[in-house]
């Protein structure tokens, strides 16, 4: 592997707080799915325990295990059932994306 493709960066201070406030805004255990988008690097999906849904973009998919790892209540997680019956999307995320 390349150097550029082997980045095994630490997630950044910005990263880190946006996944503990959203842990902390949407309950414990919150659940994260690290999912590589090519170049851009990796989106961890989080799923809060309320079933709220957010997001952290990141530069690969080990800064995005790493991500995981760090944060206290943040639980390592694939899109099997339980993760996909967890999410609880609203009328107003609806009408967003039927735009």
């Amino acid at each position: 592997m390349t150097e550029e493709t082997d980045r095994t960066q630490e997630p950044t201070a910005r990263q880190l707080a946006a996944a503990r406030g959203f842990v902390a805004g949407h309950g414990k255990p919150a659940k994260a799915v690290v999912e590589s988008i090519g170049r851009a690097g990796a989106r961890v999906v989080l799923v809060g325990a309320d079933g709220a849904l957010g997001d952290v973009i990141v530069p690969s998919a080990a800064t995005g295990a790493a991500l995981v790892e760090a944060v206290e209540h943040l639980e390592p997680a694939e899109w099997d059932a339980a993760t996909v019956a967890a999410v609880k999307i609203g009328a107003e995320h609806r009408r967003r994306m039927a735009c």
